[in-house]
């Protein structure tokens, strides 16, 4: 697998963007982990705290080369068919950016809230 997905598997905005991304990239690029699978952050080195900042993205290559929050989405969105146009359009509103990072920070009171346990 080309690269690892991390995100808030409690989240149900975070949960349906992965699902919208898994049929769009239908297993070629991505694999999918749950921030809450300590197992698997663990060995991706990745800290709770890092968690908490945002979804991240890691190239599986090189666990060097990670990016998060809205970088991520960023970085998805370029590796995805097409989707450069997105990437640009996104890039051409810098407010948008600082806004969707603290966004997910806050997603608990505008998403909808936590996915029950």
């Amino acid at each position: 697998m080309g690269y690892h997905v991390i995100y808030d598997g409690d989240c149900n905005l975070c949960v349906t963007l992965v699902q919208l991304l898994e049929n769009l990239d239908q297993g070629k690029l991505f694999d999918y982990i749950p921030m809450q699978d300590k197992e698997a952050c663990g060995k991706l080195q990745v800290t709770p705290l890092e968690c908490e900042m945002g979804m991240i993205l890691i190239d599986a290559s090189s666990d060097d080369c990670r990016w998060q929050g809205s970088d991520a989405a960023e970085e998805i969105g370029r590796l995805l068919p097409l989707g450069n146009i997105f990437v640009s359009a996104y890039r051409a509103m810098p407010v948008v950016k600082s806004v969707g990072d603290q966004v997910y920070r806050s997603r608990a009171s505008i998403t909808g809230g936590m996915r029950p346990e």
